[in-house]
């Protein structure tokens, strides 16, 4: 990774626009430790869907945790096998 101030980024964009495109990362420092990471469309893409993959899957074990404290409490409804299709049919 690369590190400039944001002098350097203003005054000679291309260069590291072009370094980003060729794969590198270039961190941004700023005043107050505000700083950036300029990084590809496609690698931000990337990470976005990660993200969402991992929301779903803390969403889904949420909701699977919630289960198992249902099922720990005896808070389960036991049905049979008809009585579900007749469910599936109304």
């Amino acid at each position: 990774m690369i590190a400039i101030k944001t002098v350097d980024l203003t005054q000679d964009f291309k260069t590291f626009a072009d370094k980003v495109i060729a794969g590198e990362r270039v961190l941004v420092s700023r005043p107050r430790n505000e700083n950036l990471v300029v990084i590809t469309e496609k690698e931000y893409n990337e990470l976005e869907k990660e993200v969402a993959r991992l929301r779903h899957n803390v969403e889904y074990l949420s909701k699977l945790e919630r289960s198992r404290q249902q099922l720990a409490e005896g808070k389960t409804v036991t049905v049979t096998m008809e009585q579900l299709e007749e469910m599936a049919r109304s």
